[in-house]
């Protein structure tokens, strides 16, 4: 059964012009318009760029303020992929600014102290000497190594990357998703594979996702996690040729997708799952989780 058709993404459309920041109107023109319109979605990224490199103003809408961020990084290199822009001057730029901030293990932190002194969520600690992270690390570096970008610093993130995926033990959804990401992209395929294995058993047996919406009672939420904030099949594998696919069975996965279709709201977008400290940043991240959910379907109904 379709999940996705001209209405679906109509309201979504709707709900985008309505509702979304330039970035996602931009992205929604260049990903479902009749016309891919890349330099349209880089002229509305630019406006995030901070002074001295890097990304700020809540482009990570629970990131704000004007001082740049990993996690806005993250965020920007995944926007730069959309574009097709990774594999130049716009991925080495990212890749100079990120080595500004590494640590000694080749890796970057989430967020750094200078975030203290603006608005940020309870769930996002800062640190005073905070220590490198494969949710930042690994968000940046996965779309430039499936863009075929070669850098230095991109050599170290992805040995830190590496090693940070094969010490993994108990986790959580976040984590693995920032991992399969890295799985998906890493040149060294058996490697992957074989690691993307052992984090699917792991995944089942910590009960990190939801296999059946009618049973949440059957997931084990993270410390921290919201009341609610479930993942299900394609949030670990928002596309069928990820490795996370072969984790789930196909009814798993048919079931994970028609939740997602099902969770579209009257206003044509969707809901964010994590908690809600703000009502502006819930505001703007909206938009970002539509997109996704669109993207994730339009994949789905094509394979």
């Amino acid at each position: 059964m379709a999940r996705i058709d001209d209405s679906t993404i109509d309201r979504a459309a709707g709900y985008l012009w309505t509702a979304g920041r330039v970035l996602e109107q931009r992205r929604f023109t260049h990903l479902f318009g009749e016309v891919p319109d890349p330099a349209g979605v880089l002229a509305a990224l630019d406006a995030y760029r901070a002074p001295g490199g890097g990304w700020a103003y809540g482009l990570e809408p629970d990131v704000r303020g004007p001082a740049a961020q990993p996690l806005a990084a993250g965020a920007a290199a995944r926007i730069l992929a959309e574009a097709d822009a990774l594999n130049g001057p716009r991925g080495t730029e990212l890749c100079d600014w990120a080595a500004t901030l590494t640590t000694g293990d080749g890796g970057v932190p989430a967020v750094l102290p200078s975030l203290r002194r603006y608005p940020h969520p309870p769930f996002l600690p800062i640190a005073d000497d905070p220590p490198a992270e494969l949710l930042s690390t690994g968000q940046i570096a996965a779309p430039l190594l499936r863009a075929g970008l070669r850098h230095p610093w991109l050599t170290g993130a992805a040995e830190f990357c590496r090693r940070a995926i094969e010490a993994i033990g108990t986790t959580h959804p976040y984590e693995v998703i920032t991992a399969v990401g890295f799985l998906d992209a890493a040149p060294d395929r058996a490697w992957a594979e074989q690691q993307a294995d052992r984090l699917g058993e792991s995944v089942r047996e910590q009960r990190l996702v939801l296999l059946d919406p009618a049973r949440p009672g059957q997931v084990r939420l993270a410390p921290g996690y919201a009341p609610g904030e479930f993942h299900f099949p394609h949030d670990f594998a928002p596309t069928p040729d990820s490795l996370a696919r072969s984790w789930f069975t196909d009814a798993e996965t048919e079931r994970g997708l028609d939740h997602l279709a099902a969770a579209q709201l009257p206003d044509g977008g969707w809901p964010i799952t994590w908690a809600r400290w703000s009502a502006a940043t819930e505001h703007e991240a909206r938009p970002g989780v539509t997109l996704a959910a669109l993207r994730t379907l339009r994949a789905y109904a094509a394979a």
